[in-house]
């Protein structure tokens, strides 16, 4: 099977965990898109749930499919966020933001009671790292920043460049929040508790894509079958 076959198998084992009248994050990201299309299909069957999307996309996706949607202004507490990860370790620390969106994505993860992160098994791994960190910074000084961001991954034995993403037509990659996005291929993060904080304190930095005590349950789709791990406490 191709992963995008996995990746839909891990979404449709997350719907099992949406129960009527929930809040829901809608996640962003290729994995993410199969949840919230077989999500619109059980809202078409009656399934009654609102949604939250993490960006544009996604709420222009749940549109779509008659969905029904609101913002963390009008509902900022949540039952469940579905998403998507690059990266999930053991402890169900992940890597998210190689689709741009993760600023809005840990936001709504962290205004939900549980977030829940669905992947094919390549997507599992015994270090954080070897997917690029994206790092959201403000345009402004933003070559003073990439240096500080450099420098701090070195000084949380994550060494490593970090580089200016950019989109199609070689144009800086620009958020929804109209910020840039730094990718650090730093191959091993050994800590990314310490990484996280270091990344935090940087003037310029806006969020990072270490999701760290936010996901509770993963599922996990490979050859071997659909694996559910549940966080503990």
């Amino acid at each position: 099977m191709k992963a995008d076959d996995y990746k839909r198998q891990a979404a449709a084992r997350a719907l099992d965990f949406v129960e009527p009248g929930m809040r829901l994050g809608l996640g962003t990201g290729s994995t993410a898109v199969h949840f919230v299309d077989l999500l619109g299909a059980r809202v078409r069957a009656g399934l009654d749930v609102v949604g939250v999307p993490t960006s544009h996309v996604t709420r222009a996706h749940a549109e779509r499919l008659g969905i029904p949607l609101t913002t963390l202004d009008d509902m900022p507490e949540l039952d469940l966020t579905v998403d998507g990860a690059d990266e999930i370790a053991p402890d169900l620390s992940l890597i998210k933001g190689g689709g741009g969106a993760l600023l809005g994505e840990k936001i709504v993860a962290a205004a939900s009671a549980r977030m829940l992160v669905i992947a094919d098994h390549t997507k599992w791994v015994a270090l954080l790292g070897h997917f690029p960190l994206p790092v959201e910074v403000v345009p402004f000084g933003v070559g003073a920043t990439r240096r500080a961001v450099e420098a701090a991954a070195a000084d949380a034995a994550a060494p490593g460049p970090a580089q200016l993403r950019r989109d199609k037509d070689g144009h800086p990659f620009v958020t929804d929040g109209g910020h840039f996005i730094l990718d650090a291929a730093l191959q091993r993060i050994p800590r990314p508790d310490v990484l996280a904080a270091r990344l935090a304190a940087i003037p310029g930095v806006v969020e990072h894509g270490l999701f760290i005590g936010l996901a509770r349950i993963a599922v996990i789709a490979g050859p071997e079958g659909i694996d559910v791990i549940e966080k503990s406490g």
